[in-house]
């Protein structure tokens, strides 16, 4: 738990305005991961960023977790889907990296 929390404070180090992070709401609505997708327009958002076989392992697991993030501006951000937060939160580091915020 503490590397989950130390790369949380990471990215929101970095981040001039908000960190957003979103666990399984598809199931507030009793929906699967593919439904909730499908109901938002998102699957085309998450075919276009996500690994085939993470969005697999998410519909397999009936997990989704969603993570927003704001690194410059409010109204710059990026949404990374995934079924594992850590995972999540590498991704957001990796990106801001690529990025060159160096917070």
């Amino acid at each position: 738990m503490r590397g989950k929390m130390d790369k949380l404070k990471k990215l929101m180090s970095k981040c001039k305005c908000g960190v957003y992070i979103s666990v399984n709401e598809h199931r507030d609505y009793y929906e699967t991961v593919e439904q909730r997708l499908g109901d938002n327009n998102l699957l085309n958002d998450c075919y276009s960023e996500t690994p085939k076989d993470v969005l697999k392992k998410m519909i397999e697991t009936n997990t989704m977790v969603q993570l927003q993030f704001y690194p410059d501006t409010p109204i710059g951000f990026y949404t990374i889907y995934h079924y594992d937060l850590n995972m999540a939160l590498d991704e957001a580091l990796g990106a801001l990296d690529e990025g060159g915020n160096d917070g």
